[in-house]
């Protein structure tokens, strides 16, 4: 096969959960491990320019699917932002899927709307996470050891919001 006709890496994906196992949902404050996952997902497939803008140096065929030597053409550039809307949409929460959802959106726009929901409730978040902190109880656990996995689980997602 031709270097030209070589499909995109990214359309072998067949199960993006073997890749990025966890849902993202709004009321667990992981948003920081999901997206860490997911962009180290796409930089290994080539495609990471779909959910971070390129730098002002780079081409704006980048971002436009316009071709050049070393970009992709408008038909390969459109396949590949469906497959990343689609590992997007795979990976979060019923409940963030409605709130992000918008026909004809680019994989782009996706994930600039669930990093803002997620950046513009900061503090609230981090205020429930402190309160859910300081209320958890070793009595309403099994033993020591579920209580100490239980207060790191929200002092990481804590951490992550703080951040």
């Amino acid at each position: 096969m031709s270097e030209t006709n070589k499909l995109p890496p990214a359309i072998t994906v067949n199960n993006i959960k073997n890749f990025i196992p966890i849902t993202l949902e709004m009321e667990k404050s992981q948003y920081s491990f999901w997206a860490g996952l997911f962009e180290i997902h796409c930089r290994a497939y080539e495609v990471l320019d779909h959910i971070k803008p390129p730098s002002e140096t780079e081409s704006s065929t980048v971002t436009t699917g316009a071709t050049s030597d070393n970009s992709p053409s408008a038909a390969v550039w459109g396949l590949q932002d469906a497959i990343i809307l689609q590992w997007i949409y795979g990976t979060i929460s019923h409940d963030l899927l409605r709130t992000i959802f918008k026909p004809e959106s680019t994989a782009q726009q996706a994930w600039e709307r669930l990093k803002n929901i997620f950046h513009d409730n900061k503090n609230s978040r981090a205020v429930h996470l402190q309160h859910q902190f300081t209320n958890t109880r070793i009595e309403n656990f099994a033993d020591a050891s579920a209580y100490c996995q239980e207060l790191k689980i929200l002092s990481d997602q804590l951490a992550n919001v703080v951040k």
